[in-house]
């Protein structure tokens, strides 16, 4: 197979795998109770999850700060070695677990549940009957895909999902909000973007 074929099969894989992405309610409760948590009450995002879902979770963390939702990223064995402090009474997980059975990840949900019991959780997971997808106050669920790695083990076409999965939920919070590109060029100075959102 040429390069060209399998760059044409691997875009169509994937596309085919995003657009099967179903909606639930889930998503709706999602946005609310980062809406209500972080900019209502003055809470923030923490998002993570380990690997490259833990990459994930870190874009999607850096992409809600440019856009009014102050978010952070904590590694989930950091947290159990002090890191969990970051984790305030206002806040709103977001983890992000394609197997839903990173043992890392339901070991955290444990550790800011002892913490703050009624803290939410958002869950973006390949799998609908994990035991985190049980935990989670929302759980957004991907399609389910074979990944386009030949081997069908390295993260590709769920990663690409988890990643979509972040941009919907960013966009949409910035609709909640009404987030403007006058409140977007208050947060990012420098660079093209800096300078394209203050023209």
């Amino acid at each position: 197979m040429t390069v060209s074929d399998s760059m044409r099969e691997i875009i169509a894989a994937e596309s085919q795998a995003i657009a099967a992405i179903p909606y639930t309610p889930d998503y709706d409760k999602a946005v609310e109770l980062i809406v209500e948590h972080v900019h209502r009450r003055g809470g923030k995002l923490v998002t993570s999850g380990m690997g490259k879902a833990g990459q994930i979770a870190l874009n999607i963390a850096t992409t809600f700060s440019s856009t009014g939702i102050p978010a952070v990223n904590l590694h989930p064995s950091e947290a159990q070695h002090g890191d969990l402090g970051v984790l305030q009474a206002m806040d709103v997980l977001l983890l992000v677990s394609n197997s839903g059975r990173t043992c890392e990840i339901i070991d955290l949900v444990a550790l800011a549940r002892n913490l703050y019991p009624s803290i939410p959780i958002i869950v973006i997971t390949g799998n609908a009957d994990s035991q985190l997808a049980k935990l989670a106050s929302a759980a957004l669920i991907t399609a389910p895909a074979p990944e386009v790695c030949p081997l069908g083990l390295t993260p590709t076409t769920s990663t690409t999902m988890m990643t979509v999965i972040g941009d919907i939920l960013v966009v949409n919070v910035m609709h909640a909000t009404g987030f403007t590109k006058a409140d977007y060029a208050l947060r990012h100075h420098g660079g093209y973007l800096g300078a394209k959102s203050r023209k």
